[in-house]
Protein backbone atom coordinates (compact mmCIF):
# COMPACT_ATOMS: atom_id res chain seq x y z
CA UNK A 1 0.00 0.00 0.00
CA UNK A 2 1.40 3.28 -0.70
CA UNK A 3 -0.14 6.67 -1.13
CA UNK A 4 1.22 10.21 -2.93
CA UNK A 5 -0.52 12.20 -0.33
CA UNK A 6 1.96 10.86 2.79
CA UNK A 7 5.06 10.73 0.68
CA UNK A 8 6.15 13.50 3.20
CA UNK A 9 9.86 12.68 3.85
CA UNK A 10 12.13 9.75 2.78
CA UNK A 11 11.46 6.91 5.78
CA UNK A 12 15.10 6.68 7.76
CA UNK A 13 15.58 4.48 11.01
CA UNK A 14 15.17 7.26 13.74
CA UNK A 15 13.98 7.75 17.35
CA UNK A 16 10.13 8.30 16.52
CA UNK A 17 8.78 11.70 17.13
CA UNK A 18 5.79 11.93 19.04
CA UNK A 19 2.93 14.31 20.14
CA UNK A 20 -0.32 14.26 21.97
CA UNK A 21 -2.05 13.75 18.81
CA UNK A 22 -0.70 9.66 19.47
CA UNK A 23 -4.24 10.30 21.86
CA UNK A 24 -5.97 11.37 19.02
CA UNK A 25 -5.75 7.75 16.80
CA UNK A 26 -6.23 5.96 20.33
CA UNK A 27 -9.56 7.87 21.17
CA UNK A 28 -10.77 7.26 17.48
CA UNK A 29 -9.62 3.52 18.23
CA UNK A 30 -11.70 3.52 21.40
CA UNK A 31 -14.84 5.14 19.86
CA UNK A 32 -15.26 2.27 17.53
CA UNK A 33 -14.48 -0.46 20.22
CA UNK A 34 -17.42 1.51 22.51
CA UNK A 35 -19.76 0.72 19.00
CA UNK A 36 -19.21 -3.03 18.97
CA UNK A 37 -18.26 -3.86 22.42
CA UNK A 38 -21.03 -6.56 22.91
CA UNK A 39 -19.17 -8.45 20.29
CA UNK A 40 -16.19 -8.21 21.68
CA UNK A 41 -16.76 -8.54 25.67
CA UNK A 42 -18.59 -11.66 25.17
CA UNK A 43 -15.27 -13.95 23.54
CA UNK A 44 -13.70 -12.35 25.72
CA UNK A 45 -15.72 -13.03 28.82
CA UNK A 46 -16.53 -17.35 27.87
CA UNK A 47 -12.80 -18.45 26.85
CA UNK A 48 -11.69 -18.11 30.07
CA UNK A 49 -14.76 -19.95 31.31
CA UNK A 50 -14.25 -22.94 28.75
CA UNK A 51 -10.90 -23.44 29.78
CA UNK A 52 -11.62 -23.59 32.82
CA UNK A 53 -13.80 -26.26 32.65
CA UNK A 54 -11.91 -28.22 30.18
CA UNK A 55 -8.40 -27.78 31.39
CA UNK A 56 -8.77 -26.73 34.81
CA UNK A 57 -11.84 -28.40 36.52
CA UNK A 58 -11.93 -31.32 33.84
CA UNK A 59 -8.46 -32.42 33.07
CA UNK A 60 -6.97 -30.80 36.61
CA UNK A 61 -8.64 -33.27 37.85
CA UNK A 62 -6.44 -36.09 36.95
CA UNK A 63 -3.45 -34.02 37.41
CA UNK A 64 -1.29 -33.95 40.87
CA UNK A 65 -1.10 -30.50 42.61
CA UNK A 66 1.65 -28.13 41.43
CA UNK A 67 3.66 -26.82 43.91
CA UNK A 68 1.67 -27.70 46.19
CA UNK A 69 -1.86 -26.22 44.81
CA UNK A 70 -4.21 -27.41 42.78
CA UNK A 71 -3.58 -27.27 39.02
CA UNK A 72 -6.72 -24.86 38.14
CA UNK A 73 -4.73 -22.54 40.21
CA UNK A 74 -1.66 -23.07 38.29
CA UNK A 75 -3.26 -22.59 35.15
CA UNK A 76 -5.59 -19.86 36.25
CA UNK A 77 -2.93 -16.62 35.82
CA UNK A 78 -1.87 -18.33 32.68
CA UNK A 79 -5.32 -17.60 31.09
CA UNK A 80 -4.58 -13.45 32.16
CA UNK A 81 -1.82 -13.78 30.48
CA UNK A 82 -2.68 -15.40 27.25
CA UNK A 83 -5.53 -12.73 26.99
CA UNK A 84 -2.90 -10.37 27.58
CA UNK A 85 -0.75 -12.29 24.41
CA UNK A 86 -4.01 -12.36 22.16
CA UNK A 87 -5.56 -8.66 22.91
CA UNK A 88 -3.01 -7.06 21.12
CA UNK A 89 -1.37 -9.33 18.58
CA UNK A 90 -4.28 -10.02 16.85
CA UNK A 91 -5.72 -6.34 17.15
CA UNK A 92 -2.52 -5.26 16.03
CA UNK A 93 -2.26 -7.81 13.12
CA UNK A 94 -5.29 -8.62 11.51
CA UNK A 95 -7.51 -5.38 12.60
CA UNK A 96 -4.69 -2.94 11.91
CA UNK A 97 -4.01 -4.47 8.71
CA UNK A 98 -7.89 -3.94 7.56
CA UNK A 99 -7.61 -0.29 9.40
CA UNK A 100 -4.27 0.17 6.83
CA UNK A 101 -5.57 -1.61 3.92
CA UNK A 102 -9.26 -2.35 3.21
CA UNK A 103 -10.74 0.64 5.01
CA UNK A 104 -7.60 3.12 4.26
CA UNK A 105 -7.75 4.97 7.85
CA UNK A 106 -4.54 5.67 8.01
CA UNK A 107 -4.43 7.68 4.89
CA UNK A 108 -7.83 9.50 6.19
CA UNK A 109 -5.69 10.54 9.31
CA UNK A 110 -2.49 11.34 8.06
CA UNK A 111 -4.53 13.72 5.95
CA UNK A 112 -4.24 16.19 9.26
CA UNK A 113 -1.56 16.89 11.55
CA UNK A 114 -1.21 13.75 12.66
CA UNK A 115 2.00 11.92 11.09
CA UNK A 116 2.31 8.76 10.37
CA UNK A 117 4.83 7.43 13.28
CA UNK A 118 1.84 8.92 15.58
CA UNK A 119 -0.42 6.44 14.04
CA UNK A 120 1.15 3.82 14.19
CA UNK A 121 2.18 4.81 18.21
CA UNK A 122 -1.32 5.39 18.46
CA UNK A 123 -2.14 1.84 17.30
CA UNK A 124 0.28 0.33 19.55
CA UNK A 125 -1.16 1.89 22.35
CA UNK A 126 -4.50 1.02 21.31
CA UNK A 127 -3.55 -2.73 21.36
CA UNK A 128 -2.23 -2.35 24.66
CA UNK A 129 -5.40 -0.96 25.98
CA UNK A 130 -6.88 -4.01 24.38
CA UNK A 131 -4.70 -6.21 26.13
CA UNK A 132 -5.93 -4.61 29.65
CA UNK A 133 -9.57 -4.66 28.93
CA UNK A 134 -9.09 -8.77 28.01
CA UNK A 135 -7.15 -9.17 31.15
CA UNK A 136 -9.34 -7.67 33.03
CA UNK A 137 -12.20 -9.18 32.12
CA UNK A 138 -10.52 -12.72 32.57
CA UNK A 139 -9.68 -11.58 35.44
CA UNK A 140 -12.53 -10.92 37.17
CA UNK A 141 -13.71 -14.59 35.56
CA UNK A 142 -11.27 -16.23 37.57
CA UNK A 143 -11.35 -14.23 40.83
CA UNK A 144 -15.45 -15.55 40.65
CA UNK A 145 -14.66 -18.85 40.44
CA UNK A 146 -11.99 -18.09 43.46
CA UNK A 147 -8.89 -18.29 42.09
CA UNK A 148 -7.07 -15.34 43.18
CA UNK A 149 -4.99 -15.61 46.60
CA UNK A 150 -2.55 -12.79 46.42
CA UNK A 151 -3.84 -9.26 47.26
CA UNK A 152 -1.17 -8.05 44.35
CA UNK A 153 -4.09 -8.78 41.88
CA UNK A 154 -4.99 -5.33 41.47
CA UNK A 155 -1.22 -4.70 39.60
CA UNK A 156 -2.44 -6.93 36.80
CA UNK A 157 -3.99 -4.46 34.65
CA UNK A 158 -1.02 -2.46 34.72
CA UNK A 159 0.69 -5.17 33.72
CA UNK A 160 -1.45 -5.99 31.11
CA UNK A 161 -1.43 -2.48 29.36
CA UNK A 162 2.79 -3.15 29.25
CA UNK A 163 2.69 -6.60 28.37
CA UNK A 164 0.20 -5.27 25.86
CA UNK A 165 2.07 -3.09 24.38
CA UNK A 166 5.05 -5.87 24.02
CA UNK A 167 2.90 -7.62 21.89
CA UNK A 168 1.70 -5.02 19.94
CA UNK A 169 5.09 -3.91 18.83
CA UNK A 170 5.95 -7.49 17.99
CA UNK A 171 2.34 -7.41 16.01
CA UNK A 172 2.91 -4.42 14.01
CA UNK A 173 6.41 -5.66 12.70
CA UNK A 174 4.28 -8.30 11.02
CA UNK A 175 2.18 -6.02 9.69
CA UNK A 176 4.51 -3.79 8.24
CA UNK A 177 5.87 -6.54 6.02
CA UNK A 178 2.87 -8.36 5.64
CA UNK A 179 2.16 -8.68 1.87
CA UNK A 180 -1.98 -9.44 2.23
CA UNK A 181 -4.01 -10.24 4.97
CA UNK A 182 -3.76 -14.29 4.95
CA UNK A 183 0.11 -13.72 5.58
CA UNK A 184 -0.71 -13.67 9.63
CA UNK A 185 -1.56 -17.55 9.65
CA UNK A 186 2.34 -17.64 9.93
CA UNK A 187 3.27 -15.56 12.75
CA UNK A 188 -0.40 -16.88 14.35
CA UNK A 189 0.52 -20.29 14.02
CA UNK A 190 4.25 -20.20 14.21
CA UNK A 191 5.08 -17.40 16.90
CA UNK A 192 1.56 -17.34 18.66
CA UNK A 193 0.61 -21.03 19.07
CA UNK A 194 3.88 -22.22 20.29
CA UNK A 195 3.86 -19.69 23.19
CA UNK A 196 0.11 -20.71 23.91
CA UNK A 197 1.66 -24.38 25.16
CA UNK A 198 5.49 -23.75 25.79
CA UNK A 199 5.80 -20.74 27.82
CA UNK A 200 4.90 -22.22 30.84
CA UNK A 201 1.12 -21.80 30.61
CA UNK A 202 -0.59 -25.01 30.80
CA UNK A 203 2.59 -27.40 32.66
CA UNK A 204 5.82 -26.13 34.50
CA UNK A 205 8.73 -25.12 32.58
CA UNK A 206 10.43 -27.19 35.51
CA UNK A 207 8.93 -30.41 34.74
CA UNK A 208 11.33 -33.25 35.40
CA UNK A 209 10.53 -34.98 31.72
CA UNK A 210 11.83 -31.28 29.83
CA UNK A 211 15.45 -30.84 28.83
CA UNK A 212 16.28 -27.75 30.75
CA UNK A 213 17.23 -26.35 27.67
CA UNK A 214 13.52 -25.76 27.13
CA UNK A 215 13.54 -23.07 30.08
CA UNK A 216 16.48 -21.21 28.56
CA UNK A 217 14.85 -21.22 24.80
CA UNK A 218 11.71 -20.14 27.07
CA UNK A 219 12.75 -17.54 28.58
CA UNK A 220 15.74 -15.91 25.99
CA UNK A 221 12.91 -15.86 22.96
CA UNK A 222 9.08 -16.36 24.05
CA UNK A 223 7.91 -13.15 25.23
CA UNK A 224 4.34 -14.89 27.24
CA UNK A 225 6.89 -16.88 29.14
CA UNK A 226 8.22 -13.77 31.45
CA UNK A 227 4.60 -12.26 31.07
CA UNK A 228 3.08 -15.52 32.87
CA UNK A 229 5.79 -15.60 35.63
CA UNK A 230 4.66 -11.94 36.24
CA UNK A 231 0.77 -12.26 35.92
CA UNK A 232 1.36 -15.67 38.40
CA UNK A 233 3.45 -14.04 40.84
CA UNK A 234 1.07 -11.28 41.25
CA UNK A 235 -2.05 -13.42 40.98
CA UNK A 236 -1.61 -16.60 43.41
CA UNK A 237 2.07 -15.53 44.53
CA UNK A 238 3.78 -18.71 43.89
CA UNK A 239 6.02 -19.14 41.12
CA UNK A 240 8.41 -22.18 39.83
CA UNK A 241 12.23 -21.19 40.62
CA UNK A 242 12.95 -20.85 36.34
CA UNK A 243 16.36 -21.67 36.02
CA UNK A 244 17.15 -22.28 39.57
CA UNK A 245 16.16 -17.99 39.95
CA UNK A 246 14.12 -17.02 42.98
CA UNK A 247 10.69 -15.91 42.89
CA UNK A 248 11.96 -12.59 43.37
CA UNK A 249 14.39 -12.61 41.29
CA UNK A 250 12.81 -14.37 38.30
CA UNK A 251 10.08 -11.10 38.27
CA UNK A 252 12.59 -8.73 38.15
CA UNK A 253 14.39 -10.74 35.14
CA UNK A 254 11.35 -10.81 33.43
CA UNK A 255 10.41 -7.04 34.09
CA UNK A 256 13.88 -6.00 32.67
CA UNK A 257 13.47 -8.12 29.73
CA UNK A 258 9.73 -7.12 28.90
CA UNK A 259 10.93 -3.52 29.10
CA UNK A 260 13.96 -4.23 26.99
CA UNK A 261 12.51 -5.70 24.37
CA UNK A 262 9.27 -3.83 24.74
CA UNK A 263 11.23 -0.35 23.63
CA UNK A 264 13.34 -2.08 20.71
CA UNK A 265 10.56 -3.44 18.68
CA UNK A 266 8.35 -0.26 19.42
CA UNK A 267 11.02 1.51 18.29
CA UNK A 268 11.31 -1.09 15.22
CA UNK A 269 7.76 -1.01 14.50
CA UNK A 270 7.29 2.60 13.87
CA UNK A 271 10.14 2.72 11.74
CA UNK A 272 8.91 -0.52 9.61
CA UNK A 273 5.37 0.66 9.44
CA UNK A 274 7.07 4.30 8.47
CA UNK A 275 8.98 2.24 5.25
CA UNK A 276 5.96 1.12 4.12
CA UNK A 277 3.54 3.52 4.15
CA UNK A 278 6.31 6.27 2.93
CA UNK A 279 9.02 4.64 0.95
Amino acid sequence: MSNPSIRKSPARFTIPKLTYRVWKVWHRNFDVFLKTIKVNFLPSLLEPIIYLAAFGFGLGGFIPNINGQPYVYFLAPALVAIAIMNGSFFECTFASFVRMYFQKTFDAIVATPVSVEEVVAGELLWGATRSMINATIVLAVIALFGLVTSPLFLLVPLLAFFGGLLFAAIAMCFTAIAPNIDFFNYPAFLFITPMLFLAGTFFPLTSPSLPSSVQVIAMAILPLTHVVNITRGLVSGQLEPILGLNPAILILVSLAWIIAVTVFFFILSINLMKKRLTG
